[in-house]
């Protein structure tokens, strides 16, 4: 059955879409394409840095990203390894690997977990392996906010939240508004 590309919204929490494992892309056609193009359309329209599939509904293992460039922040898309974008990007397939030793805290949200923020531990750097929008392989190592968003973005091709992945803290401070997320869906 053919998608509505343009119906495409953000799904929120608790959405059973959510928390399944999505699904691999059989094959890059113009309906994926299609897609890919909407689903970086929400992002920016919500301000986000990334998203993926199951967060418009669709079980597949496919996200995109835009980080944009901050040199305050140390943001770079031409450092070695990039921490952001010079444009949207769109991953399909896509498997992380080499992580990095190191762990780094940092203050995540996400746009189907309106108002919830916080902190979660990740490693600094990732190599990430997936098809692009052509449908041609490529492999890239990231650092910083990029390789954060990577982890993000695969965790929820996996059923993962940042709130499974959030410090005990954090957990408590969101707890509440975990509560009204649920309350509000049913």
């Amino acid at each position: 059955m053919p998608i509505n590309v343009a119906q495409l919204d953000i799904v929120t929490y608790p959405r059973e879409i959510l928390r399944k494992r999505a699904l691999p892309v059989p094959a890059v056609n113009d309906e994926v394409r299609a897609v890919a193009l909407r689903m970086i359309e929400v992002m920016r329209q919500l301000e986000g840095v990334g998203l993926a599939a199951p967060q418009v509904g669709l079980p597949w293992r496919m996200f995109v990203a835009e980080v944009p460039e901050d040199p305050e922040e140390n943001r770079l898309a031409n450092a070695d390894p990039p921490s952001a974008t010079l444009e949207p990007k769109v991953y399909i397939n896509p498997t992380l690997s080499a992580y990095s030793a190191d762990r780094e805290p940092f203050t995540e949200g996400c746009l189907s977990l309106p108002k919830i923020r916080g902190e979660v531990i990740r490693p600094s750097q990732v190599t990430i392996s997936a098809l692009d929008i052509d449908g041609n392989p490529f492999t890239q190592r990231a650092a910083g906010l990029l390789a954060r968003v990577w982890q993000h973005e695969t965790d929820h091709l996996d059923g993962v939240l940042i709130l499974d992945r959030m410090t005990q803290m954090s957990r408590l401070k969101n707890r509440q508004l975990v509560r009204e997320l649920e309350h509000h869906s049913s």
